[in-house]
């Protein structure tokens, strides 16, 4: 079932790029990048491959993902900018109780995320899974938009020439790149619940103090 929709996910990428060259490989990862799990490893190997075939530039085919990656993110940061009051913080109202996640919670995570932004938002850039959805909170604790989308283009840039430059190497084979990072994100799945379960733990225990 993952394998088939996998495959008609990479049909659909590859006919965006290949109908519209420089700008289906930008629109794909601006995709990617709006909270829509569009695999960036499949998108920026193929561009790569049509490097290898003298279709792309590299320097191009990475700037192109970069912009994409930036556009994207940026449409994800004014959810959570936008949305933060209306939607995210009206929702920890009604429903925090029930996961152990108050305003307090909200508040030291926003203080948090400004703290060391720059880390985390450069950092996710070039980790799977992770860097679709960063925006989000990012948007969410206000995080400086001149700076977030400064570290967004560095972080997309050097992520989309890795991949592309991966994908230029295997030339035809440049579609084996998928599975491996399909196997890393369900290693952060698993942390992302044992860090949920040690939050929970964590909370419960002061409860009881």
């Amino acid at each position: 079932m993952i394998s088939q929709v996998l495959n008609l996910v990479s049909l659909f990428i590859i006919s965006i790029i290949s109908h519209l060259g420089y700008f289906g490989v930008g629109l794909a990862m601006a995709i990617e990048s709006a909270l829509i799990p569009l695999p960036s490893e499949i998108i920026m190997p193929f561009s790569g491959y049509l490097v290898f075939t003298g279709k792309f530039n590299l320097i191009f085919v990475s700037i192109a993902g970069a912009l994409g990656n930036l556009v994207g993110s940026l449409a994800a940061y004014a959810l959570g900018y936008w949305g933060h009051e209306r939607i995210v913080r009206r929702l920890v109202r009604k429903v925090g109780k029930f996961i152990l996640f108050t305003e307090s919670d909200l508040d030291s995570s926003e203080k948090y995320f400004n703290k060391y932004g720059s880390w985390i938002v450069l950092g996710s850039r070039v980790m799977p899974a992770i860097r679709t959805y960063i925006s989000l909170p990012a948007g969410i604790a206000r995080y400086p938009i001149v700076k977030f989308s400064i570290l967004t283009f560095m972080g997309s840039l050097i992520w989309s020439f890795i991949l592309a430059y991966i994908g230029f190497l295997l030339g035809e084979n440049w579609d084996i790149l998928g599975p491996y990072f399909h196997k890393f994100d369900f290693v952060i799945v698993i942390l992302g619940i044992l860090l949920v379960g040690y939050y929970i733990y964590h909370k419960l225990k002061r409860a009881d103090v």
